[in-house]
């Protein structure tokens, strides 16, 4: 699937012309918004590492797939069909050490990759409410700029 993040001109005229030289039929899915930033992708790989590091009972990678599983999954679920779908037929059945385990890697299921960067923030607030509730002390987004 390919997925592109259209916020110029340009990059609109590059789309069109690849939608011309596709082979019919096709399907097209558009969504509004920007997919997520680089600065939260390292965001959140940093607070994961954090977490890990200061409660010291996890790795970074079950941090990880915790945040995915907990704060990233109800927000895909409530605002992307396709994600609900998938989601619900594949995962929601399985017992939840097995959905914790299909979060992180190998197996990563896709959830923040998925995410708007609007959607994306709201999952790091969320994150950060939970962890910062467990005593831990996070860097905040400005130190990061």
């Amino acid at each position: 699937m390919t997925t592109r993040s259209i916020t110029n001109a340009f990059q609109l005229e590059q789309l069109i012309t690849l939608l011309k030289s596709r082979a019919l039929p096709f399907t097209v899915s558009i969504a509004k918004g920007k997919g997520r930033s680089d600065a939260q992708n390292k965001l959140q790989r940093k607070w994961c590492a954090e977490v890990a590091e200061q409660l010291g009972d996890r790795a970074t990678e079950e941090v990880r797939g915790y945040s995915k599983l907990h704060f990233g999954v109800p927000i895909l679920r409530n605002e992307n069909e396709q994600f609900a779908a998938e989601y619900d037929e594949i995962i929601k059945p399985l017992p939840y050490e097995h959905k914790l385990r299909l979060m992180m890697e190998p197996f990563d299921f896709r959830v923040t990759r998925l995410m708007t960067t609007d959607q994306k923030t709201r999952f790091l607030d969320a994150m950060r409410l939970h962890w910062v509730g467990q005593g831990v002390v996070l860097t905040e987004p400005t130190d990061e700029r």
